[in-house]
């Protein structure tokens, strides 16, 4: 298992009700589905599914987040849709 941080921005971070965490977890999925407290989890998961994420600064593209394995280390940029462009 790895320790990674997730880090929430804008509609993440207020769905989350945190900056950022910490969880362990192999893979990307695993890592989501710990994210958020648990009072959170129900107001983040919709933010979830629209984002996008960066993983050490790599784009996760389309990639299924179950097939996405993480580091020990890894930081894990949650970045939900943004108005404007």
């Amino acid at each position: 298992m790895a320790t990674v941080t997730l880090r929430y921005w804008a509609a993440a971070k207020d769905a989350a009700g945190v900056a950022e965490q910490v969880v362990t977890a192999d893979t990307l999925a695993g890592a989501l589905a710990l994210a958020g407290s648990a009072a959170a989890r129900t107001r983040l998961a919709p933010v979830l599914e629209r984002s996008s994420f960066l993983i050490d600064g790599a784009q996760v593209g389309r990639r299924a987040a179950e097939s996405v394995h993480l580091a020990d280390g890894a930081v894990i940029e949650v970045l939900p849709p943004f108005a404007g462009g």
